[in-house]
C-alpha cells in the first residue's frame, strides 16, 4: 500500500492553506525523521545552494540544519497554488551558538505526487541579522499556538 499524506492534490484554496499549515507544523517539531515522511521516497530539492535527494538526505541535511539554527520557530503562508503545486513564503527566526538572531526569509515551490506527498521542493531563502528585542516569535519551542498572528499580521 502506497503511503498517503492529506489532503490531495489538485488542491482547493482551502485544501492548500491546510497542507502549508500541516508542513509548517512539521518543520516546527524539529523532529527530522518525522518531517522526511512528509516527502517522497525519492523527493527532490534545492535549499538555498544545496541540493538534496530522498529521505535519507533529507534527514541529514534537517538535522544538520537544526543543530546550527537553535530555537528555531517557522511561519509559513500560501502564495499560490494549481493542481498539485503550491507555492509559499515564509520566515522563521533561530539564533547561532554565539547569540545570534537571525530572521529567515523565503519563498517555496512544491510539487505533490497524487498521495499528497510532496516529491519536489525548491526554496530560496535569505537571512537577516536582528537583534533579540526585534524578535517577534516568541510562543514556546514546538507548534505555533492558533492564535498567533501569521506573517501578513505581523507586516512580514
Amino acid at each position: 500500500m502506497s503511503e498517503q499524506r492529506p489532503p490531495f492534490p489538485p488542491f482547493t484554496r482551502e485544501t492548500a492553506i491546510t497542507k502549508v499549515r500541516l508542513a509548517e507544523d512539521g518543520w516546527n517539531t524539529r523532529d527530522p525523521e518525522k518531517v522526511a515522511l512528509a516527502y517522497t521516497p525519492d523527493s527532490r530539492w534545492r535549499n538555498r545552494a544545496e541540493f538534496v535527494t530522498g529521505r535519507d538526505e533529507i534527514v541529514k541535511f534537517l538535522t544538520r540544519k537544526w543543530n546550527r539554527e537553535l530555537d528555531y520557530r517557522l511561519i509559513k503562508e500560501l502564495w499560490a497554488f494549481d493542481g498539485n503545486r503550491i507555492a509559499v513564503r515564509f520566515a522563521y527566526e533561530y539564533h547561532d551558538d554565539s547569540g545570534q538572531w537571525y530572521r529567515a526569509y523565503g519563498n517555496e515551490n512544491w510539487e505533490f505526487d497524487d498521495n499528497g506527498l510532496m516529491r519536489v521542493r525548491h526554496a530560496s531563502i535569505n537571512d537577516l541579522p536582528i537583534a533579540e528585542e526585534q524578535r517577534k516569535y516568541h510562543w514556546p519551542l514546538g507548534r505555533r499556538p492558533d492564535q498567533h498572528p501569521g506573517l501578513s499580521d505581523l507586516g512580514l
